[in-house]
This record gives C-alpha cells, structure tokens and sequence, in this order.
C-alpha cells in the first residue's frame, strides 16, 4: 500500500511512525512539506527505506499531481483551510483522501465533492483523529446500539499531565486551530433539532475517575457530522472539551479584550491582527509536548430492551517514553493511520465523501487501538 501524507508535523509523526510500524503491507510512505528541516529530521527519525520526502507547498498543484497518481491513500495533516482544495485535487488523481479536519465550513465545501468522488471511485473522509475523529464514531456507535437514544455526551481533553501558569495548559496541536475550535459557534441537537451555541459556553464541572476536578466546556468542530447522522435518531448532543478548573474563564478573558479577533487594528500606524498577536504569544508562552494525557468520555442514553440504560466508553492515553510520542499524537495520528489503512486495504469500501462514523467500524477501531496500547473501559448501567 502506497501512502502520501501531507505534513511533517507532530500529527504527521505518528501518523508516519503508525502506517510504518503497524499497517504491514505498507510498501511506500512519501512525506511532503514545506520545511526541509521537518522533512529530514522526521525521515531521519524513521529511518525506513520506504521513506521518501519531497519539499514543496500543498497549494501546488503540478507538485503534487504526480505524487498523488502514485499513492493509493493521501492523508492531510496540514491546516484545515487548505483541505478544500486538496480534497478536489485527490478526486481528480484518483487517490482515497482524509485529513484532520476541525472546521465546519470547510467539512461542508468536501461533502459537496461527493458526487465527483463518486463517479472517481474515491472515498473521502474529513475529520479523522481524536476530536473531531475518534469521539465522534464512538458516539455514533454508542447511539446506534440502543433501541432509543435520548442523549448523547462526547468529553474530550489534552491536559498536561503537570499544569503550569498561566493556562495550565501545554501546546499539544496547532496553535491556530486550538484558537479556531474555541471562538467558532458549536453545533449541538436540542430536542432533535440542529442549534448553534457559543464556544466556551455551558462550562460544567467533571469528574474523570483518578484526576480530581476538571471542567469541561462548549468548543467547536468536535461533533462533526454527527448532527446529520443521527438527525431524527438522537434528542440532545453535544461535545465539550476537558480543562483544568479555571481554564474556561481565562480564555475568555482573552475573548473579551478583542486578542482572539482576526480584524486588523492600527497601532502606530501598522495594522496588526491581534489573533495572530496572540497565537504568537501563546506558542511562545505556553510549554509543547513534554508529558501530557488524553481523557474521552463518550456516553449514550436510550432504551434498550425495554430498560432505560446508560453506555459509556472511557479512554485515557499518556505520553509514549519509548517513541516520545505525546498522547496527543498517538490519539489523534493513530485512528488516522487506522483509517488510512483501512481505505488503502479496502477494509472500507464506500466510494464518495463520506462521514466517518457510517463507514468506519467501530469495533474494529478500538481493537486496532488496543493493538497499540489504548484500551476502552466500558460501562453499562441502568436508569
């Protein structure tokens, strides 16, 4: 199998490091960036004579083009807003693609590629990884195996294991989309119907078994297309990210002064763009990698035989000391690398843009996961 993956970056590490390691009947991995330096250091790191790398930006069609005629499965680990484009020019080289997805928008833009991914005989799946990605298929599993489904919770957070001022938080992905996920509105059902509410809105308190009191709170893209495909099957859905207490009214402070705003204000004559202010700052600021954990709560609630009952699934990752993998990284690049190979196998076999949660097994996931050290606590109980 034959894989392009686009990026270089923490995501594309352990994506890189998983299709290599884990999908056995890998027989090319080609890496593509923009950064030499990323390029060599994360080949170096492989060291693997399936390896090839090639320098050049994603927004380069002719680049690309041959790179894509010679790959079966072409993952984006790149920013979101590129995913559009790239998508388009993956259909037209007959190449399966799927990325990290995180923006509503540009989601929607690759589900209206359908009908071209179809004639192509290409599946395209967005928004694979942790959140959105993993969580979402969860849920999606969850609801589905009850005979009614009322509610369902997604919880999801990376934490440091040891938080530090001023956040208590550590830069475990992109700082932009970080920014993204919390001013964009969140898409919930409420009584079966689609609404829009604040990012950081409804912080609740939140018990996670073995890690004291945290908070957790409404942040964008992290239910995906969830609300379409469980529309007319699930009254009330949402997601909220996990942090430590506090977290939640930091960040809105930030909000509330105007530094996560992306119009330019004038400054001494230059016109300056405080979110890019900010996301400087941030990156500067807060620690990255180093030793962190990733908590998952998905839960349904329903009828099932007559009863009602609550299911839940609970994960928690840590930081790899033998790879330096952060949990972030194996979370998120691992499903990827899962779905990846699945496509490239045809272990999925569903030609067009499709949701992940309806072509993916899901049980067939959480065993590849614990194939790689990531268990699943489940629970059942009445109501």
């Amino acid at each position: 199998m034959r894989y392009l993956l686009l990026g270089a970056g923490l995501q594309g590490r352990a994506i890189a490091h998983d299709l290599l390691r884990h999908a056995e009947d890998t027989t090319a991995l080609h890496l593509f960036d923009r950064d030499r330096d990323a390029l060599d250091a994360l080949a170096s790191w492989l060291d693997d004579p399936r390896v090839a790398t090639t320098r050049g930006d994603v927004d380069d069609a002719g680049r690309l083009a041959p790179l894509l005629d010679a790959s079966d499965v072409c993952v984006s680990a790149v920013n979101y807003w590129f995913n559009d484009d790239l998508t388009r020019l993956a259909i037209d080289h007959g190449s399966h693609f799927l990325d990290l997805g995180g923006n509503n928008d540009v989601v929607a833009g690759q589900f209206a590629q359908d009908t071209a991914a179809r004639a192509a005989g290409v599946t395209v799946i967005p928004d694979c990884g942790l959140a959105p990605g993993l969580a979402g298929l969860l849920g999606y599993h969850l609801a589905t195996s009850l005979d009614d489904c009322e509610r369902v919770r997604l919880r999801v957070g990376g934490l440091p294991a040891d938080p530090q001022p001023p956040l208590g938080y550590a830069l475990t992905f992109a700082v932009q989309g970080l920014i993204n996920e919390y001013i964009e509105d969140c898409v919930v059902l409420r009584d079966g119907e689609r609404r829009l509410v604040p990012g950081l809105s409804e912080l609740e308190a939140l018990d996670f078994p073995g890690f004291g009191p945290l908070e957790a709170f409404q942040t964008s893209g992290g239910v995906s297309t969830l609300p379409e495909t469980l529309a007319g099957r699930v009254g009330d859905l949402d997601y909220k990210t996990i942090r430590y207490p506090g977290h939640r009214d930091r960040i809105r402070l930030l909000m509330d002064l105007g530094l996560t705003a992306s119009e330019p204000v004038e400054i001494g004559g230059v016109a300056v763009h405080p979110r890019d202010v900010l996301a400087a700052c941030l990156e500067r600021t807060l620690p990255a990698g180093g030793d962190d954990l990733i908590l998952l709560l998905a839960e349904a609630e329903g009828r099932l035989d007559g009863r009602r009952v609550r299911r839940r699934i609970r994960m928690v990752d840590r930081r790899d000391p033998e790879t330096g993998l952060t949990a972030m990284m194996r979370m998120t690049g691992f499903p990827v690398a899962v779905v990846a190979h699945l496509l490239a196998s045809g272990g999925v076999d569903a030609p067009g843009a499709r949701p992940q949660e309806t072509v993916v097994p899901a049980e067939r996931m959480l065993d590849e996961l614990a194939r790689r050290g990531i268990d699943a606590e489940r629970e059942e109980a009445d109501l």
